[in-house]
């Protein structure tokens, strides 16, 4: 599984890059371990590895190519770069949030928003959404937007109550 897309993310952990590997591509249906490329002893003055730890892991989620680097402490995951898993309906939003916030930061969930227990964030956001806050009628649109607010993982039968102008399940005002 050689990398073929232009442009690979490549994720920086300490010791546990296919620890995490495999926990993604146990969540993500679509998804594969390639090539597991491990440190020798060439360069150990630099790295501080012991020949044959694993040094990278190829990763494929969904079709996306990742690699997964175990680079040591120096580097953390935050908030300035996620990851969105693109959601059909409920039940696909309800997969990812459930596996993703397991043993993650659950101060860091809102708005679709989660970090993971590697501290990698991502949005679990169904496509739904999108379409509920490009629509051209700004109430509707505006309904939705503070009803997502106020969410930490998304609730699709919450926005669409908000963005007809419901507040109920029954449609009761």
């Amino acid at each position: 599984m050689a990398a073929t897309q232009p442009i690979t993310p490549c994720l920086w952990f300490d010791t546990q890059a296919e620890e995490a590997a495999r926990y993604y591509s146990g969540i993500f249906k679509s998804s594969k371990i390639g090539t597991i490329a491990r440190y020798s002893d060439a360069g150990r003055e630099v790295h501080g590895r012991a020949a044959g730890s694993v040094m990278t892991v190829e990763l494929e989620l969904n079709g996306q190519t990742f690699t997964a680097l175990n680079g040591g402490p120096h580097f953390k995951f935050n908030e300035a770069v996620s990851f969105q898993i693109m959601c059909r309906d409920q039940e696909e939003v309800d997969h990812y949030w459930n596996r993703l916030t397991q043993g993650g930061d659950p101060s860091a969930q809102q708005c679709g928003w989660l970090k993971d227990k590697y501290g990698l964030s991502w949005q679990v956001v169904p496509t739904v959404l999108f379409e509920m806050m490009t629509d051209s009628d700004r109430e509707k649109s505006d309904r939705a937007m503070e009803a997502m607010l106020k969410m930490k993982k998304i609730d699709i039968a919450a926005l669409e109550w908000a963005f007809e102008g419901e507040t109920t399940v029954s449609g009761k005002r």
